[in-house]
């Protein structure tokens, strides 16, 4: 049984920033998606399936399973394990589609304030959050391979997809007082920077962007890619300065 998602699978070309170094260009991706492929394996035999993946603030990966699924049963018996997310294909070569392929070890998550984490960004979820044959996990990455689209592959260690530690407490240690801030004082901002009409709420803040929720729509949320990563909270105002006046300008000239 796998929880299903209320997104398209590949990551929207809009929710990466362009032309990044190819760790924050991996980075952006795990973080962007909503979808993505796991790969476990019993008694040496593969087996992949769908999942819905969110980042935790370190950059390791949250998965919400149920124990009644095959997947969860392997990764008991066997953490190790690998995660292929897809963004949009630049033609219709699916292979000019980034995507990354992350490997690492599965492990029960307790924390609740990472499940929170994880709900913020499937919603939806909310349904069965509390089933009891629902569980958090995570995946403490090894390593990981980008293909930046078609013949461009570069493989990455662990350390080379994680961000700066000193950054993401900083931004972690923050992230409420400007989630909080920003949906009190600045609605407007949040639907200009959505790019869409509507109630949008920012949910979840961290080093690569932040995401924002439709609130009429229980499904839809979206990520927003900082220009690059930041490293403390003056600097994500200052994206998000510059997002809301870039889209006031593309409104302007509409």
């Amino acid at each position: 049984m796998a929880d299903t998602p209320n997104s398209e699978p590949n990551i929207p070309a809009s929710a990466i920033a362009p032309g990044p170094e190819p760790s924050w260009q991996s980075r952006q991706l795990l973080r962007a998606a909503r979808a993505g492929m796991l790969g476990t394996q019993k008694d040496g035999q593969p087996f992949v399936s769908l999942v819905t993946p969110a980042l935790a603030p370190d950059g390791s990966v949250l998965m919400f399973l149920s124990t009644l699924s095959e997947h969860t049963r392997q990764l008991k018996a066997e953490p190790r394990c690998s995660l292929m997310v897809m963004g949009e294909a630049s033609s219709a070569n699916p292979q000019t589609a980034p995507r990354v392929t992350l490997t690492g070890l599965a492990e029960i998550e307790p924390d609740k304030a990472l499940k929170s984490r994880w709900l913020a960004v499937h919603p939806y979820a909310q349904l069965y959050a509390e089933f009891g044959d629902f569980a958090l996990w995570r995946i403490r990455p090894v390593a990981a391979q980008l293909v930046g689209g078609f013949a461009r592959a570069f493989r990455l260690k662990a350390s080379d997809i994680a961000p700066d530690p000193v950054a993401m407490a900083a931004i972690a240690q923050a992230e409420a007082d400007i989630i909080a801030h920003c949906n009190a004082d600045h609605p407007d901002a949040m639907a200009l920077i959505a790019g869409e009409a509507g109630s949008w709420l920012m949910v979840a803040c961290d080093v690569d962007g932040c995401d924002l929720a439709l609130q009429a729509e229980q499904s839809r949320v979206k990520r927003i890619a900082w220009s690059g990563p930041v490293n403390d909270p003056a600097a994500v105002r200052q994206e998000l300065v510059a997002l809301t006046r870039a889209a006031r300008q593309a409104t302007s000239s509409d």
